[in-house]
């Protein structure tokens, strides 16, 4: 039988993130799977419809106008109407689209032979809860940033441990540039793009020192643009953890205390897909 939501009041003496998270993965799980033999009640979401949750779409929308990897095709997406009401809005539509395009997830067969397709990943690694990390200060000084092992420790120094199951997302003040593909995309006059990303180091330590579920980043890759061997996604994707790109609003989220629901496009055998992500924060 499960609890209702309104016995996540935190107990005296008791830790409030950890609380939090309990209640915020209580919540995740009646959402996904029910309430078991118990029918659902309207008291069961008390919490999400009173204000006292409150949930942040980190999505951005997918259009023939927004930023894209750098490619001599340009913008590879397209949505098409085949069937359309009298105004011209679509009855239904067919869309293409490169499956890392937009807010999107790299499954670890992204980057490492035999590792899991994004189909493969369960609700348990799609649901966890974040660590922000805010760079987005070093970041506007040197668009090449590449967020060091002593920013995540400087992390924990402030707001403890992370928490197993973390999905540790850096906040770079980048998605500020979604409306301008150039800013975004930040081409020199050879053509490489140059914006932030994890450094190697600051990587293996969250994936051999830190029990995380993946990592999250608001440009195109978590690898910094000027790379050329993508270390950072062989690092994290050869360790069986995915990646997010393009994440939208991370400025809104507070560095920890938030609950993240992932929500990718279930491709069979898949190397990613758009997500639609969903931040819950108490």
């Amino acid at each position: 039988m499960q609890p209702p939501l309104t016995s996540c009041l935190i107990p005296p003496g008791s830790n409030p993130l950890r609380t939090h998270h309990r209640c915020l993965i209580g919540l995740a799980l009646i959402v996904a799977v029910g309430c078991g033999e118990e029918p659902s009640t309207p008291d069961r979401f008390e919490h999400l419809f009173s204000g006292n949750l409150k949930v942040i779409d980190l999505t951005h929308s997918l259009s023939a106008d927004m930023p894209y990897w750098p490619t001599p095709h340009g913008n590879p997406f397209r949505h098409d109407t085949l069937v359309a009401h009298p105004d011209g809005s679509p009855i239904m539509a067919a869309y293409f689209t490169p499956e890392h395009h937009g807010t999107h997830i790299d499954a670890p067969v992204h980057s490492r032979e035999g590792r899991r397709p994004v189909d493969a990943l369960t609700a348990a690694d799609l649901f966890g809860p974040a660590a922000v990390i805010d760079v987005s200060k070093q970041a506007a000084a040197n668009a090449d940033y590449r967020a060091t092992l002593e920013d995540f420790q400087a992390w924990e120094s402030a707001h403890g441990r992370l928490p197993t199951g973390a999905i540790v997302l850096l906040s770079t003040g980048w998605s500020r540039k979604w409306d301008s593909i150039a800013a975004y995309q930040n081409l020199d006059e050879l053509g490489r793009p140059h914006f932030p990303g994890f450094s190697d180091a600051a990587a293996t330590w969250l994936v051999t020192e830190r029990d995380i579920h993946g990592i999250g980043i608001d440009d195109l890759s978590v690898d910094y643009g000027a790379s050329s061997d993508f270390a950072v996604h062989g690092i994290v994707n050869g360790a069986g953890k995915f990646h997010l790109e393009n994440v939208a609003n991370m400025h809104l989220l507070p560095a920890t205390g938030a609950f993240l629901i992932v929500a990718p496009i279930k491709i069979e055998g898949g190397s990613g897909g758009q997500v639609r992500l969903f931040a819950v924060i108490p």
